[in-house]
């Protein structure tokens, strides 16, 4: 397949070149607007009791609070106060997706009324129950009330509505950082203008086009706006990598053989084909968030599998047609003072630096893998400790109005009436049996009366002493669930810890898909079962460093000055698994490319020790400039206001820099002297099946 696709580049490069414009532009017309048409954030599982209740309220015609409209100098004795207040009432009122608005006016409760006495707040419900629909009322009402002196708009629509906000001015910052310092980086590792804007090209094509396949796939489902992130960085990253490698090795083949079809058959033959197995395993591992129910993590998969196969396929496909019509162009407009024969990329392995570092390593194999390894837990021993937090208005930044209003309600009034426990209960004598019950237990500091609803359904809110997501909260929550009622528990807190719940029933078989995909593209790749398996453990410790980092960071609340943030202490609950899947893929990745090296060079005919040597000499420089790159483009997400896009920016890039420094240089050839012919050993069935498919490297 590989050398059909060397043949048609290099005998049609203008017709395939042509054909993909075409693509490209259709793509750019299509998903210039795909923004608009995601949904926000979204972490629940239809299948949890929180959202069972929480559906059944709304179908009784319950309706919670969505929009917080905050007045400051607002003291609730005075009559110009309650004029206010009224007029504001009218005014939102007028929003025809507006259920109900509620004061300390219309309800008399001092729940209104701030400790100081100077602030109050309007509670308004809407009538929408889907996630866009109720974003959407939020905003209408926050630019509606945006010139009132004194009025700061929040609540849960707000947020969503700052959060997907922030999300895409975040996303062409990040843009606006990102693309410059790529160029300069690809500009000193290739030295050439031409060559280094070649994965630049691959990677803005591979972000146009995925964007058309966004805005194919949120026809079909529900699609969270974070996915744009997911795929902006890794397709940004993936494409880097993958045209960092085919370029490089067109180069060397250059050198080799001077331009033409063998040159550009024997790149794909190694590089294209080290790609095709990259991406495989890449988009495999993001895949698996497919599992999950949550539309944040489904999002993230779907992006993730579009962007690693289509930047793979722009690679394979695109380039080397480019590749063909440069020629030896491809070196070309190199500056003065970065001046380097592109032949230099063809000179004898024995003389790098990689090399000798390889060599040293495996002098000394054992106590380099042991001090590696233990370097790695000891980075990742902060993990334990970990702790999860859920999305509110906290990850946004203190300058947005829903953020302000969320600080407000938490230091100003009356402590957790704005975030109840809320039952739904079937049944008048029901309802008062379990308002009896729920008031006994430990840790409540108010239940409300039923509110009776359509269907014979009442509501009961239950306000714990304890702040939302506190161990008491928490507590309170599974003891309400534990009274003899037919009452279904939903609410903040509830939500939350049906999330854990729901994260943890879908993991086991996130990570049997993960191991799966990650043993069999490395076997038919090597034909081995210990490399893979190698690799898998690898990957774990590489993955345990990051996540202690990211604690000792964020949760502990290192470096908030420097990054820009606010501990919440904690990591937002999706991103380990969200880390997860990316970074194992992309660990893999380039374990593939240093392997895909080493298999060839035992092909031609070197010891193990001397191949390992070589592999890692040839791919070294590359791989330790693609984690560079990589990491520039992800994370320039540090940028972010949204402080899990932040952790996922940190995360990602501290992982690839991770593995291609510690795990690549110093564990694996370690690993590899110490097991020698073992690392290629399989089960003679295996052997057979790997020698039927043909699928090696070289």
């Amino acid at each position: 397949m590989l050398d059909r696709l060397a043949r048609l580049s290099q005998g049609r490069p203008k017709r395939v070149l042509l054909v993909a414009a075409l693509f490209f532009a259709f793509a750019g017309v299509l998903g210039a607007g795909v923004a608009d048409r995601l949904d926000p954030y979204g972490a629940d599982d239809p299948a949890t009791e929180s959202v069972r209740a929480e559906q059944r309220l709304e179908d009784a015609g319950y309706r919670a609070t969505q929009v917080v409209v905050l007045l400051d100098d607002a003291d609730v004795r005075d009559p110009a106060t309650r004029a206010r207040v009224e007029a504001l009432a009218r005014s939102i009122r007028r929003d025809a997706d507006v259920a109900q608005v509620a004061s300390y006016y219309t309800t008399r409760s001092r729940d209104f009324v701030s400790t100081r006495g100077d602030r109050t707040y309007l509670a308004v419900s809407l009538t929408p129950t889907d996630d866009k629909a109720i974003q959407d009322a939020g905003e209408r009402l926050a630019e509606r009330l945006a010139g009132e002196p004194g009025v700061t708009v929040g609540g849960y629509a707000v947020v969503q509505q700052q959060v997907n906000e922030q999300t895409e001015s975040d996303l062409r910052t990040a843009e606006l950082y990102a693309f410059p310092i790529l160029f300069v980086l690809s500009l000193l590792f290739f030295r050439s203008l031409v060559a280094a804007l070649l994965p630049l090209l691959v990677g803005g094509l591979a972000i146009v086009s995925t964007f058309l396949m966004l805005t194919v796939a949120s026809e079909l489902t529900s699609v969270s706006i974070f996915a744009l992130n997911l795929v902006t960085g890794l397709g940004l990253g993936l494409a880097i990598d993958y045209s960092l490698f085919i370029v490089t090795r067109y180069r060397e083949e250059l050198a080799r053989s001077g331009p033409g079809l063998e040159a550009l058959r024997q790149t794909m033959r190694t590089a294209g084909r080290t790609v095709l197995f990259s991406s495989l395993t890449v988009a495999g591992a993001l895949a698996s968030l497919l599992v999950f129910p949550q539309r944040f993590l489904y999002s993230m998969g779907i992006g993730g599998l579009f962007v690693a196969l289509i930047a793979a396929a722009i690679a394979l496909l695109v380039l080397p047609a480019i590749l063909a019509l440069l020629g030896e162009r491809v070196n070309a407009l190199s500056p003065a003072f970065l001046h380097r024969r592109a032949e230099r990329d063809a000179r004898p392995a024995s003389e790098g630096f990689w090399y000798r570092l390889s060599r040293l390593v495996m002098r000394f194999p054992g106590r380099i893998a042991a001090a590696s390894a233990v370097l790695l837990i000891a980075l990742g021993i902060p993990f334990l400790s970990i702790q999860f937090t859920s999305v509110d208005a906290q990850v946004l930044p203190e300058s947005t109005s829903s953020r302000q209003v969320d600080d407000a309600l938490r230091a100003d009034f009356p402590p957790f009436r704005d975030t109840p426990i809320t039952a739904a209960v079937e049944g008048r004598d029901e309802a008062r049996a379990f308002a009896r019950e729920a008031s006994s237990v430990p840790g409540v500091a108010e239940v409300r009366p039923p509110s009776a609803l359509g269907d014979d359904a009442y509501a009961i809110d239950v306000v714990s002493s304890a702040p939302p997501l506190a161990d008491r909260s928490r507590e309170l929550v599974d003891e309400l669930r534990a009274l003899d009622s037919p009452a279904l528990i939903s609410g903040f807190t509830a939500h939350y810890l049906d999330l854990q719940s729901s994260l943890g029933d879908h993991l086991p078989l996130v990570l049997a898909i993960v191991f799966v995909v990650t043993f069999v593209v490395l076997f038919l790749m090597t034909g081995s079962v210990i490399l893979p398996l190698k690799q898998v453990l690898m990957n774990f410790l590489g993955l345990s460093a990051t996540f202690g980092i990211l604690v000792w960071i964020f949760q502990d609340g290192r470096l908030e000055g420097l990054l820009d943030y606010t501990s919440q202490g904690g990591l937002e609950a999706t991103q380990p698994l969200l880390l997860f899947a990316v970074v194992f893929g992309l660990s893999t990745d380039y374990g593939v490319f240093l392997l895909a090296r080493i298999k060839e060079a035992r092909d031609a005919g070197h010891g193990d020790d001397e191949a390992v040597a070589v592999g890692l000499e040839r791919t070294g420089r590359i791989v330790t400039a693609a984690a560079v790159l990589f990491a520039v483009a992800i994370g320039a997400f540090v940028t972010s206001q949204v402080i899990f896009i932040k952790e996922l920016g940190v995360g990602t890039a501290l992982a690839v820099l991770i593995d291609a420094t510690i795990i690549r240089a110093l564990l694996v050839p370690s690993l590899m002297r110490m097991l020698g012919r073992w690392n290629w050993w399989a089960p003679a069935p295996l052997r057979r099946l790997h020698a039927r498919l043909g699928l090696s490297e070289a």
